[in-house]
């Protein structure tokens, strides 16, 4: 049985485990779940190409058909040798989790099934077939964080020898992130459009990129800072609509809060000129958000900070255990801080 952590995901697609004959991966990202499924299956030794080899299928012919999943896997190449059997768009199918635990309790020699998932709840029927299963093994795949989408930045650039000034890459890492293979796109559009330059300007950037998240997640943190109850609302809305995952919006105020109270704690408990800190701290911003931040920086003091970040960590913990109402509690802790931040502000 194996679960994998999501940052050990990249490393296992590259050198997968001979030992596991089925791969459940998951995740909210459909992208990035898409992008990895593809490179794993590169790694299997097989050749793609070669129609009697793999099998690729989709969860509607297994609701056509629910025997038929188990059917592949038990099947033998025509010319003998290695088959992959690959599933997309998986749910919490009883014919699926039953090839699962088939494949726990009788492992096959030659085939590997594959299965690509959207985002599974913990606990549910096939997430717990995979995991607990001695011959398989899960990988989640959730939305780039900051750490990956610089690591994807380099990627595309690099292949074209590239160079990024620090104010475009900022801008150009806030409009990326929402799904991978739409922020691969975007990126593969940049590198296009700059062939030939020395160096990318937050001016290329402008031109190019389009929101790969769908909306940008700053339009609903910065109502939130103003206190514009309205806009947050609409933001909300439009995330929602737009397929983004909210729990990036709590994670983007959380670290602007967080930020906020370093302020307040440099101002408040350091007795440093306010100017000064804001001034260092705005550094490390997009000149175009720098007047929102400084406005909420002087408007919310260290204890009313500290309450915010209680509130939005609390907000992503209830989150995490409570799916189902992931964006109701969402949309209730970023009214409430915004309610906060008009209060404040006046």
């Amino acid at each position: 049985m194996a679960q994998k952590k999501a940052h050990e995901v990249e490393s296992y697609i590259r050198r997968p485990d001979p030992k596991f004959r089925a791969v459940l991966i998951y995740g909210p990202d459909r992208g990035l779940v898409s992008e990895r499924a593809s490179i794993l299956s590169r790694a299997f030794d097989i050749d793609l190409s070669d129609t009697f080899a793999v099998v690729k299928l989709d969860s509607q012919d297994i609701k056509n058909d629910p025997a038929r999943l188990l059917d592949e896997v038990n099947s033998l190449a025509l010319f003998g040798g290695k088959r992959l059997v690959w599933l997309k768009n998986a749910g919490n199918d009883k014919a699926v989790t039953g090839v699962l635990d088939a494949i726990s309790a009788d492992p096959p020699a030659d085939t590997i099934l594959l299965i690509e998932a959207g985002d599974l709840k913990k606990g549910s029927a096939l997430r717990k077939a995979a995991e607990a299963g001695p011959s398989c093994v899960a990988l989640p795949c959730y939305g780039d964080d900051g750490r990956n989408l610089h690591a994807l930045i380099d990627d595309e650039l690099g292949r074209e020898n590239l160079k990024i000034t620090a104010d475009a890459r900022r801008l150009l890492a806030d409009n990326l992130g929402g799904d991978r293979l739409a922020s691969r796109g975007e990126l593969q559009k940049l590198v296009l459009f700059c062939r030939g330059k020395d160096m990318i300007e937050e001016s290329d950037i402008l031109a190019i990129i389009g929101d790969a998240s769908a909306l940008s997640v700053d339009e609903a943190v910065d109502c939130v800072l103003s206190g514009d109850l309205p806009g947050l609302d609409h933001a909300l809305a439009r995330i929602i609509a737009s397929k983004t995952h909210i729990f990036l919006v709590l994670q983007a105020c959380l670290r602007q809060f967080q930020m906020i109270d370093l302020v307040r704690g440099r101002i408040e408990g350091q007795r440093e000129p306010a100017a000064q800190v804001l001034a260092e701290f705005g550094r490390r911003m997009h000149f175009r958000r720098k007047p929102m931040f400084e406005k909420a920086a002087r408007s919310w003091n260290g204890r009313a900070s500290a309450n915010a970040i209680q509130h939005l960590s609390s907000a992503i913990l209830e989150g995490r255990r409570l799916p189902a109402l992931q964006e109701s509690i969402a949309r209730q802790a970023l009214l409430a801080i915004a309610l906060r931040s008009a209060r404040l502000s006046r």
